[in-house]
Order: structure tokens, then C-alpha cells, then sequence
């Protein structure tokens, strides 16, 4: 699928759109959970909630700017807004890590002790089963788009799951078990998990708004599948970079110096429909070069034979 696809595109703001009414519902009852109970855990789990609404806002954002065909000022596409959200999102996350680490310290200094645990108990149960249901069907939606908005929201509301247990946790070890100082240590568990969730988060999208080459493994398939072309030889230059769900692919190629333009056309025409077929969602640039030409000496990439080390590696 392509950020153009109107079923790419709906499946995203449906995703973006659920994450919105998950949030809404879960700040409402953590907010009153939090002033019933006076838990750092649970305050935690309201901040991450409050947060992970305002993240969701700009995943919805996100997506609808990346479902955007290109135009004449953006002729790529708008993939990139979707890693520009996710972003946004991380930065979100490492905020509300801090003010939890922070009411955790204070919350240690006056005594660490809750109160209406069955109340908050009750709460994270129910944010539980609801997150549950969200993160369903944001799998479902990642898998079918690959959008990297959606799946920085999913691993909000993955952490999200272990936010509520770790309330659960601190209330139960706090109330029932007379652990004291046990909310404002489970504080700072959550304000680590979510860091950790964060650095997690931040990796794809930065991959993405920085071109990083395609991982070994797909870099490999793409150049075993030219390799069965025996018209080219000394496949070289090849850049490869993902922008939002859209792969972008160029390499030069040696053909024979006598060969006609037209039957130069006809046989790279050839290629790049087996090619993407293979890569559906990849724009395809292939530069011909006459056999036996060498280019201007001190670029790496250049004269780097791809075909001849796949030939090597075998």
C-alpha cells in the first residue's frame, strides 16, 4: 500500500481515531482514580494517559498529512509526517517520565503511603481490558500499512498495559501487603519503562527521517533478484532509504557500449517491472552507465560491484 491508497489511509485514521476515544476514556477515570486514591503509580498512569491523548492528536495529524499524494512542492510523498508525529510522541513520553520520577521523590518524602486502593484497583482492571481491545487492533492495522505513527501510538498503549499492573501492584503491596514506599517505587518503574519505551519508539522514526539503508537482509534480496537479469552487469552506486511506507531505490548498471537507446530502454523498462513487482510500494531509478567506465575516483559507493559481492558471499 502506498500513502495514497484510500484503504491504507482509512485504516490509519481509524487506528488514530480509536487511540483518541481510548485515551479520552482512560484519562476521565484515572483522573478521578488519582484524587481518590493519592497514588504516585496512579498519578503516573494518568500523566502517560493525558500524554498518550495529546500523542494521539498528533498521530491523527500525522497520518492524514502521510495519506497526502505528492505534489508539485513535496514530489516524494508526505511519508515523513508520520515519523515528524512520531517524534512528537517521544519527546511526550520523555516528559511525563520525568514529572513521574519527580512525584515519586516527593511522594517518598512525605511517607509514600495510598489510600482507596480497591477504588484504583478497580480503574486499572478496566484500563486494562480497554487497552487490550485498542492494541488488537492496531496490530491488525500495522501490519497491513506499516505505518510508523501508528506503531510509536502502539507502543504507548503497550506500555500502557504495564503502567496498570504496576498500579495494581504498588495499591496491592501498599494497602493489603504494608509495604511502605512501595507506590513511589513502582513510580519510578513506570518513569523508566516509559524511557525505555521511548529510546524504542524514537529508533524507527529517526531511521526514517535520516534515509538509513535498507536492513542486510532486504538490501541482499533486492540485489539477488537483479543478479537474475544477465543483460546487467557491475551493479553499482546502489542507495536504497524508506520514507513513511514508500521504499526508494537508484543504482547505476553497465550495458553494452554499442547498444541502441531504445534497446537500453527495453531492457531497464524490464527490470524495473520484475523488480517492482517484487517491492510494490518502491520508486525505481536506474542510471546506465557504458561498460567499462569508470567513475570519478574517491566516492566508496560508487565503484562498490554489488553483483560481484553477492558472487563472493555464495
Amino acid at each position: 500500500m502506498s500513502e495514497s491508497d484510500p484503504l491504507r489511509a482509512g485504516l490509519t485514521r481509524s487506528a488514530a481515531i480509536a487511540s483518541i476515544s481510548v485515551a479520552l476514556f482512560l484519562v476521565a477515570i484515572k483522573l478521578w482514580a488519582s484524587m481518590e486514591t493519592g497514588s504516585t503509580a496512579m498519578l503516573g498512569s494518568l500523566a502517560d494517559s493525558a500524554l498518550d491523548l495529546i500523542a494521539s492528536l498528533a498521530t491523527l495529524v500525522g497520518v492524514w498529512i502521510a495519506a497526502q499524494p505528492a505534489d508539485d512542492n513535496h514530489r516524494f510523498g508526505h511519508g515523513k509526517a508520520e515519523s515528524l508525529s512520531a517524534m512528537f510522541q517521544v519527546m511526550l513520553i520523555a516528559l511525563s517520565a520525568a514529572a513521574i520520577g519527580f512525584r515519586a521523590i516527593q511522594h517518598l518524602i512525605e511517607g509514600g503511603r495510598t489510600s482507596a486502593a480497591a477504588e484504583g484497583i478497580g480503574v486499572s482492571a478496566i484500563a486494562i481490558v480497554v487497552t487490550l481491545g485498542l492494541l488488537l487492533w492496531q496490530r491488525h492495522v500495522i501490519r497491513q500499512t506499516r505505518s510508523v505513527a501508528i506503531s510509536a501510538d502502539h507502543v504507548h498503549y503497550q506500555s500502557d498495559l504495564l503502567l496498570n499492573v504496576a498500579v495494581i501492584a504498588a495499591l496491592a503491596l501498599d494497602q493489603f501487603g504494608g509495604i511502605a514506599f512501595a507506590d513511589p517505587l513502582f513510580g519510578f518503574a513506570i518513569a523508566a519503562w516509559l524511557l525505555w519505551g521511548a529510546w524504542r519508539a524514537a529508533s524507527e522514526a529517526v531511521d526514517n527521517l535520516m534515509d538509513r539503508e535498507w536492513p542486510e537482509e532486504k538490501r541482499q534480496r533486492f540485489v539477488e533478484l537483479a543478479a537474475k537479469h544477465p543483460e546487467l552487469s557491475n551493479l553499482h552506486d546502489l542507495r536504497t532509504r524508506t520514507s513513511g511506507t514508500r521504499d526508494f531505490v537508484q543504482f547505476h548498471v553497465d550495458l553494452p557500449r554499442a547498444m541502441t537507446v531504445e534497446q537500453a530502454h527495453d531492457i531497464i523498462e524490464r527490470v524495473e517491472n520484475d523488480l517492482c513487482s517484487h517491492f510494490p510500494d518502491m520508486e525505481l531509478l536506474i542510471h546506465i552507465d557504458p561498460a567499462g567506465h569508470v567513475d570519478e575516483p574517491g566516492n566508496r559507493l560508487v565503484e562498490e560491484d554489488e553483483f560481484a559481492k553477492l558472487e563472493k558471499g555464495q
